[in-house]
């Protein structure tokens, strides 16, 4: 198996997502009923991003479909996923999906897992030359708003491995700010500062049965955008201090996953794609002379080989991993 995108993954992805963003149900409504009013279907109450059987899935299935887009402008389902988006990313169901988000019972809808990969998806938008992120751009900026209002009322981070977790949303955020929003981005960086700059001796008490993200290497990914090459490596030498010698071991072990027809057991092959992520950013932030440089790629290597190979093994899986193991994968070399 490869251990970086190519060709043939980047069409074998672009299949399984294309097949499920348009996919209705089945479906996961996170909605607040406020009258018989609101008992809609997914498609009525979302307009664009009704499929992948919720919300956030189908808005980073759409983030993932535009990267490979850009990557592999080749490939043959492109125009298909180019037509899609042409029909989808429209100024009127663009302005349904705000007005969902208005909605005083939605002020938390999809915080902050969903809200980050918006902004991803707006950001990947802003690469291609065809509209699409000039009509997303309210709801991002909506979005980047929320962000800023939020933050400074957040005394605590969530240091969890599921839709909860700061880090990794904040990361997402922060890539996108430091194209689209200077204000937001000195506030990332601020609260990223403010929560973990003294944190020390990471245990690492992971995974979760359910967790498809790592609270410690989330949390280390997250520092290496707000530090610079000097400070990371010092913060990570005494975040995790005997990781060089592969401690805490559970870092380096793929997680075993039972039964991937269970949709929160599946998390766990989320959860070997997003270290897998994880390990290789942070190995290219430490450097090549770093004593955990060559562990931590290796064991990127052994997390990508646990999941990649059962991306499609059932819906529960399949409405979402893609988007994961194309974070791993990376751009091609």
């Amino acid at each position: 198996m490869t251990d970086r995108l190519d060709h043939t993954l980047a069409h074998r992805f672009a299949v399984m997502t294309l097949g499920h963003v348009g996919r209705e149900y089945p479906n996961v409504l996170l909605h607040v009923l406020d009258g018989p009013e609101d008992a809609r279907t997914p498609s009525q109450l979302h307009p664009i991003f009704y499929g992948s059987l919720d919300w956030h899935s189908c808005v980073h299935g759409w983030w993932q479909l535009l990267r490979l887009l850009r990557l592999y402008p080749g490939l043959p389902v492109a125009p298909a996923i180019r037509a899609r988006a042409d029909a989808l990313f429209i100024a009127g169901k663009v302005a349904d999906e705000i007005a969902y988000f208005e909605r005083p019972s939605s002020a938390g809808f999809e915080r902050p897992y969903g809200w980050a990969w918006l902004l991803a998806l707006h950001d990947e938008a802003c690469r291609h030359d065809a509209g699409w992120a000039v009509t997303l751009e309210p709801l991002a900026r909506l979005i980047a708003a929320r962000f800023r209002t939020f933050l400074p009322r957040l005394t605590y981070p969530m240091r969890v491995g599921t839709h909860f977790n700061t880090s990794f949303a904040l990361t997402l955020a922060h890539d996108w700010a430091a194209q689209h929003d200077p204000t937001l981005l000195e506030l990332i960086a601020s609260t990223a500062h403010r929560w973990h700059a003294t944190d020390r001796d990471c245990q690492a008490w992971e995974p979760g049965g359910d967790e498809f993200l790592s609270p410690a290497l989330t949390e280390a990914l997250l520092m290496t955008r707000v530090l610079d090459t000097a400070a990371f490596r010092d913060w990570f030498d005494a975040f995790l201090p005997r990781v060089a010698l592969g401690e805490p071991a559970t870092l380096f072990i793929p997680a075993t996953v039972s039964d991937r027809s269970d949709g929160k057991i599946a998390h766990l092959d989320g959860l070997n794609l997003s270290r897998a992520w994880c390990w290789r950013t942070i190995a290219a932030a430490l450097g090549t002379a770093h004593p955990v440089a060559v562990r931590a790629e290796q064991a990127a290597r052994d997390h990508l080989a646990a999941s990649v190979p059962h991306l499609g093994d059932d819906y529960m899986g399949e409405h979402w991993l893609a988007t994961f193991a194309l974070l791993a994968l990376g751009a091609p070399d």
